[in-house]
């Protein structure tokens, strides 16, 4: 599959690099009009007007694989493999070891007659609803 996505992603580039430099080649709107009247364009490779017809259908077809490449990309880059989990909090909950039941305390260096705290309780939620009216 990498190697899809290589070839697929090396062949959008390279038609991308070609657009831009088919475009840049190109005549604007204006230049047209001199090459009508024959200023200099019946002799160039393609013509007078042969040059228009095969850089603008050039690009037609370089913009066509761009577009389809861009597409597979999108395509192929959304596939996931369903077997595997992409949350990492989820593979650490699995893997994580279980804590000690007693002896907790001895444990930890320096603490052996050191007597434990209680741990305070957590806040209770506040009540939701009719609860939350106050009484007369």
């Amino acid at each position: 599959m990498s190697v899809l996505l290589t070839l697929l992603l090396a062949v959008q580039m390279l038609s991308a690099l070609g657009m831009i430099g088919l475009i840049l080649i190109q005549h604007g709107k204006g230049a047209d009009m001199g090459a009508a009247f024959g200023s200099g364009g019946s002799g160039s490779l393609f013509g007078a007007s042969g040059s228009a017809n095969f850089l603008s259908h050039t690009t037609a077809a370089l913009a066509a694989v761009f577009f389809v490449c861009t597409l597979l990309l999108a395509y192929f880059g959304g596939v996931r493999p369903a077997a595997s989990s992409s949350s990492v909090l989820e593979r650490a909950a699995v893997t994580a070891p279980a804590p000690a039941a007693s002896g907790a305390a001895t444990q930890i260096p320096g603490s052996a007659g050191v007597p434990a705290t209680p741990v305070p309780a957590a806040p209770a939620a506040p009540a939701s609803g009719a609860a939350q009216i106050p009484g007369k």
